[in-house]
């Protein structure tokens, strides 16, 4: 939830299609998480969150 809180213009943008964009979630949520986090797990639940899984 930090992550997409701290990064609106990135939320945004994936939101508009840039799906690609989600990478960079994932990467602040594995910085974190000191790499201790499932980056599939993650981008699975982003996705949700986004309404784009």
């Amino acid at each position: 939830d930090s992550a997409i809180a701290s990064h609106p213009e990135v939320v945004a943008a994936i939101r508009k299609g840039e799906s690609g964009k989600i990478n960079f979630l994932v990467g602040q949520v594995m910085r974190a998480t000191g790499g201790k986090a499932d980056p599939a797990l993650v981008r699975k639940l982003l996705q949700e969150r986004l309404g784009e899984g």
